[in-house]
């Protein structure tokens, strides 16, 4: 694995890992988030990035689909039901497939390639924002906590539990899709409402992401996810959270 490193590594900078095939694309880019105030590491294959990922802490993946052996979309899967830290594929211009599967398996973000830099930074810090302490300082009725139904919900730790106490993962959207739904219940929230909640963009055409999200999350959540009860279709709408959300335990 070949590393590059802001001088200031002392500093909370976010430590970026960029896992591409191409030497070029991996190194150019991690000397820019670099020169941007970022901290990154790179790896050239899933291999050298699982390896990556178990010796440093790492608060975000920018991965490449397309990677001999282990690919990407398998990487961000085990990356998105193991662990915590949010992801952004690169994908070819011409693959909307893999770049639909990776939004379904749970990636929070994507750029085509060839990308701008600057894009990829601004959706980077965009990400970031989203799953730090910015994004909670600037919601002043935010709560530690939140339970429904039993469940428990630790804003802070970004962990779920199930009324038996046992602990629910969750990727970094389906986190995000959660935390919009407690936040807003019983209000109709459309899918450009939650996009722009949980991912800070505006969906294309053809996006179904959050389509897909709410489904994983009512598999998670529901005790029947085929009639769910707490995240009810609105149809021509959007989708509602219909449990009351209180501080404390009921």
């Amino acid at each position: 694995m070949d590393t590059s490193r802001s001088a200031f590594v002392n500093t909370p900078s976010p430590h970026i890992l960029v896992v591409d095939d191409h030497r070029d694309i991996r190194e150019t880019l991690a000397r820019y988030l670099v020169k941007n105030g970022l901290r990154a590491s790179t790896a050239d294959s899933a291999a050298q990035a699982r390896k990556a990922l178990k010796a440093a802490a790492v608060d975000l993946v920018v991965l490449d689909i397309m990677m001999p052996g282990e690919d990407g979309l398998s990487l961000c899967r085990h990356l998105v039901e193991t662990s915590s830290q949010p992801v952004i594929l690169l994908t070819a211009m011409a693959d909307d497939t893999d770049r639909v599967i990776g939004l379904e398996i749970g990636a929070d973000d994507y750029v085509t390639k060839p990308f701008n830099p600057r894009e990829l930074l601004a959706r980077i810090r965009a990400v970031l924002r989203r799953t730090t302490q910015g994004a909670r300082d600037r919601d002043p009725v935010e709560h530690e906590e939140l339970h429904f139904e039993g469940w428990r919900v630790d804003i802070t730790k970004r962990e779920l539990f199930a009324p038996n106490g046992r602990s629910v993962p969750l990727s970094s959207g389906e986190f995000q899709l959660l935390r919009a739904f407690l936040k807003r219940p019983n209000m109709v929230l459309n899918r450009d409402q939650l996009m722009d909640l949980t991912s800070g963009r505006t969906p294309g055409v053809f996006d179904r992401s959050i389509d897909n999200q709410v489904s994983r999350l009512r598999r998670k959540i529901e005790t029947d996810p085929r009639d769910p009860r707490l995240i009810k279709t609105v149809w021509g709408g959007g989708y509602m959270f219909t449990a009351p959300v209180r501080d404390k335990p009921s």
